[in-house]
C-alpha cells in the first residue's frame, strides 16, 4: 500500500510540473509596483487604492520611430515596463518602423508568440524552425496582412518596398523579452571565445574577431 501511495504521489508531482504555466489573475488587476521590496516572477501589485487611470494608459504609438541607424529600423515597445497595468495580464505590443530595405534582424522572444499586422508598406517576414530541419518559412506581406511567429523561434522582418513600412505586433507576454542573434553571439559580455565561434561557424578566427568588433 505504501508503495502504491508513493507511486500515485510521484504521478501527481510529475503532472503538476508538466502542466505548470502562468496562472490566471486572481483579482481584477495587479498594476506593477516597480519599487516594491518583494521579488516575484513578474512584479508585485500596487495597492489597488492607489491605482489611477494612467496606470493602464500609454501614449506614443502614433509616432514614427527613429530609423536612422545601421539596421534602418526601430521598435517601440509597450510592455509592463511602459504600461504597468499589463502586469499579470500576459499581453503586450510593439510598433515596428522600417525604412526602405531596413531590417529587424533575426531575433527571438523567449517568452512570447508574436502576431504581426502590417499597417503600411511591404514587409518580408520569416522564421526558422528548430533543429535539425532549420527550415526557413517566409512570406512578403502587404498592408492589412497578418503573420504569426511561434514562441521562441528565430524570426525577422525586412522592408522590401521603396517607402517606410509600419507594423503593429501583439505578444503573448507582459514581458516577452528580445534576444537578437547577432548581439547575443558576437556581442556577449564577456566575449564568447573567438576560437569557439570560429569552430562553430567554420571560419577563420580573424573573421570572428572582425565581426565581434562591430558589436
Amino acid at each position: 500500500m505504501a508503495s502504491q501511495i508513493l507511486f500515485l504521489g510521484l504521478i501527481m508531482i510529475t503532472c503538476s510540473i508538466a502542466f505548470a504555466s502562468d496562472s490566471s489573475p486572481l483579482q481584477d488587476f495587479c498594476v506593477a509596483d516597480f519599487n516594491g521590496p518583494v521579488l516575484v516572477n513578474g512584479f508585485a501589485c500596487k495597492d489597488p487604492k492607489l491605482v489611477q487611470a494612467n496606470d493602464f494608459f500609454f501614449s506614443g504609438l502614433h509616432l514614427m520611430g527613429n530609423t536612422s541607424n545601421s539596421m534602418g529600423s526601430k521598435g517601440t515597445l509597450v510592455t509592463v515596463a511602459q504600461l504597468p497595468g499589463l502586469n499579470t495580464l500576459g499581453i503586450s505590443m510593439a510598433r515596428i518602423d522600417l525604412a526602405p530595405w531596413g531590417v529587424n534582424p533575426p531575433h527571438t522572444h523567449p517568452r512570447a508568440t508574436e502576431i504581426l499586422t502590417i499597417l503600411e508598406g511591404t514587409i518580408q517576414v520569416g522564421f526558422i524552425t528548430s533543429n535539425p530541419e532549420n527550415r526557413l518559412i517566409t512570406k512578403v506581406l502587404q498592408k492589412g496582412d497578418v503573420f504569426v511567429f511561434p514562441q521562441g523561434l528565430v524570426h525577422f522582418q525586412r522592408n522590401v518596398g521603396s517607402s517606410n513600412a509600419i507594423g503593429i505586433a501583439g505578444l503573448s507576454s507582459q514581458n516577452p523579452g528580445v534576444n537578437t542573434v547577432g548581439n547575443a553571439v558576437f556581442g556577449a559580455k564577456p566575449d564568447i571565445p573567438d576560437d569557439l565561434l570560429a569552430k562553430a561557424f567554420q571560419v577563420d578566427v580573424n573573421i570572428i574577431d572582425q565581426i565581434q568588433s562591430k558589436f
